[in-house]
């Protein structure tokens, strides 16, 4: 039996079965996607998580202020800043987090080409062309 270039090219990986099977490498392309599917989140997830990350801090921010110093009162205590805004600008940041998490954008694959819309669409016995 003769191994031609082409076998001694390919990858071996055992089988569960104890046979061997061949695997041709992977070119750059298809690394590139395989690399891209194992990602757990795009780019747009972590821009909207880090939008969502600065609302947090900036209601944490508009929270904080000196309090009461000894016996003297501080009236910025209870100021409306710092018991209604703040808390708000928090809670929506918190709630802005979970789809940030969730986003799921278009992919590629995903997407349909028109090409596909049309020829599943309808028979093609239903297409009527009209010509000028």
């Amino acid at each position: 039996m003769a191994i031609t270039k082409k076998q001694t090219n390919q990858k071996v990986s055992p089988r569960a079965d104890n046979t061997v099977a061949a695997q041709t490498p992977l070119n750059k392309s298809q690394k590139s996607k395989v690399e891209k599917e194992s990602m757990p989140m795009s780019k747009m997830n972590y821009i909207l998580m880090g939008i969502s990350l600065l609302l947090i801090v900036l209601g944490f921010m508009l929270m904080s202020g000196s309090g009461n110093e000894g016996a003297t009162f501080n009236n910025d205590v209870f100021s409306s800043r710092r018991i209604v805004v703040a808390p708000f600008i928090t809670f929506i940041g918190f709630l802005c987090m979970i789809p940030a998490i969730l986003y799921k954008g278009k992919r590629a694959d995903d997407v349909p080409s028109p090409l596909d819309v049309i020829n599943t669409s309808a028979p093609a016995s239903n297409i009527i062309v009209k010509s000028k």
